[in-house]
């Protein structure tokens, strides 16, 4: 498995991307590699600066990197070498099995869209978000950001791809599909939540559960969240600050601690050709090596596949 890693994506990049690829190391087995794309010289003094002489990291040159101020569509046009252009190249020749990076958020989603492409038969793909629950698991929200204006058509695929990402993550089949409402009744919320609501009531390839609102957000209500990428993004944020404060006032437990992004490394984008993970602009070394974790959990789980599947079916 060739694990291709943006070392130059990230507000404290490429130190902390460096040092977590370093901590990930240990957790990788002999045919599992990661490809650190950056500037040869830099990765090469950070590496020896660490004394690490890992045989299963490979670099791979990159001349230039995306800002994270810059414009998504225009800055990879103009910088084909960049360590996120280099990366989406490996992955579309089938150099690398997944691309991830802590880079702009919004040169990895043009990226995904018009190299790797979206999967035949979706409209468009999404972020997903993990969040925490009261029993200890997670639950998938989708989408948390890449789609602002939605269709309710969309929000219905969205539902079969976040089942069929959850079932083959997890190995639970039959995930429960709850959608973000203001209300659990049918005729609540808004025009594009009422016509979600009787999409997939209708749809046999999902187990939809019905509406549910912000409280049961935590509360093992569903497996699997949809909502539009607006209010999905609002309601991660405010997820992820659940920990910041609670650490500030000392009451910490296990559920707070899960709240912590750096636990789950970064978010994948479904319903796209390839494995494209999204991390946090502001990932520590922490959260770099756990978002290698998840790129090894996205390949080993054949989820692109699955997916082309379960499109293919409907």
């Amino acid at each position: 498995m060739n694990i291709a890693i943006d070392v130059m994506g990230g507000d404290y990049a490429p130190e902390a991307v460096i040092d977590g690829i370093i901590q990930a190391i240990p957790s990788l087995t002999n045919k599992e590699v990661i490809l650190a794309i950056g500037p040869k010289e830099i990765i090469n003094q950070l590496l020896t600066e660490r004394n690490c002489t890992s045989e299963q990291i490979r670099v791979i040159h990159a001349e230039e990197v995306i800002e994270m101020g810059e414009h998504p569509t225009r800055a990879l046009s103009q910088k084909p070498n960049s360590s996120i252009g280099i990366g989406f190249a490996l992955l579309k020749e089938g150099k690398a099995d997944v691309f991830a990076s802590a880079g702009n958020t919004g040169a990895m989603m043009v990226g995904s869209l018009f190299s790797v492409k979206t999967i035949e038969g979706i409209q468009r793909p999404a972020i997903a978000g993990f969040v925490p629950q009261t029993n200890g698991k997670y639950a998938v929200m989708l989408d948390i950001g890449a789609n602002a204006d939605c269709k309710a058509e969309m929000l219905e695929q969205w539902a079969l791809l976040g089942s069929v990402y959850y079932e083959a993550t997890t190995g639970q089949s039959q995930p429960r599909v709850g959608l973000m409402n203001i209300g659990e009744e049918e005729q609540k919320g808004s025009i594009l939540a009422q016509a979600t609501h009787v999409l997939l009531k209708e749809n046999k390839q999902v187990n939809f559960i019905g509406n549910i609102e912000g409280k049961d957000l935590f509360r093992n209500k569903a497996d699997v969240i949809v909502t539009d990428g607006f209010t999905g993004n609002i309601v991660l944020k405010m997820g992820e600050s659940i920990y910041n404060i609670m650490k500030e006032q000392g009451m910490m437990n296990e559920f707070v601690e899960n709240t912590n992004y750096e636990n789950y490394g970064g978010s994948p984008i479904i319903g796209i050709n390839g494995n494209v993970i999204i991390a946090h602009g502001a990932s520590s070394p922490k959260a770099i090596k756990n978002m290698i974790k998840l790129c090894k959990t996205v390949v080993e789980s054949n989820v692109c596949q699955k997916i082309k599947v379960a499109i293919e079916e409907k």
